[in-house]
């Protein structure tokens, strides 16, 4: 199973066609407005810049789950995220990362990308997941993940063909 088998809708609710990407790096990203990691937001969209004209998005995943750190609806979340951090990557569906509610996609991550000791569970907010252009998962990051380890795990991905 790949990315590309999973549905999932953009934060006006509207289906996103993840075949489209087929080809691509993906950083996928469970993503919040009132969390201390939330200034990775800015990191994020300098990587998509940088990147994207390589074959590489982000998806941000607007959660609440966490400290009820993202309560406002996905909508408020892309306007917040586009007036603060000046964000363009595509921000997708608010969504549950962990429980009997989490989204399908993330139930897929965490077991192609398990966590410490094989624990499966989303610790916290700004969790990232590299995907490789074949729609598998290269790597897992957790929110204190980034900088100059993900954008070296970043190239490499994208230098693969």
């Amino acid at each position: 199973m790949t990315i590309y088998d999973q549905d999932c809708y953009t934060h006006q609710g509207q289906p996103f066609n993840l075949r489209a990407l087929r080809g691509q790096v993906l950083l996928v990203v469970n993503v919040a407005s009132q969390c201390g990691f939330t200034p990775q937001l800015k990191e994020l969209e300098a990587l998509y810049q940088r990147y994207r004209d390589r074959g590489f998005t982000v998806l941000g995943f607007p959660c609440n789950q966490f400290g009820r750190q993202s309560p406002e609806s996905a909508e408020a979340f892309c306007a917040f995220g586009e007036q603060t951090y000046g964000i363009s990557f595509p921000l997708m569906e608010k969504i549950s990362v962990n429980g009997n509610h989490a989204h399908p996609l993330f139930v897929m991550l965490k077991q192609q990308a398990p966590g410490v000791l094989g624990t499966q569970a989303i610790k916290w907010n700004f969790t990232k997941f590299l995907v490789g252009r074949d729609g598998r998962v290269i790597a897992r990051f957790g929110p204190r993940d980034h900088g100059q380890p993900l954008r070296l795990a970043l190239e490499a991905a994208l230098d693969r063909e």
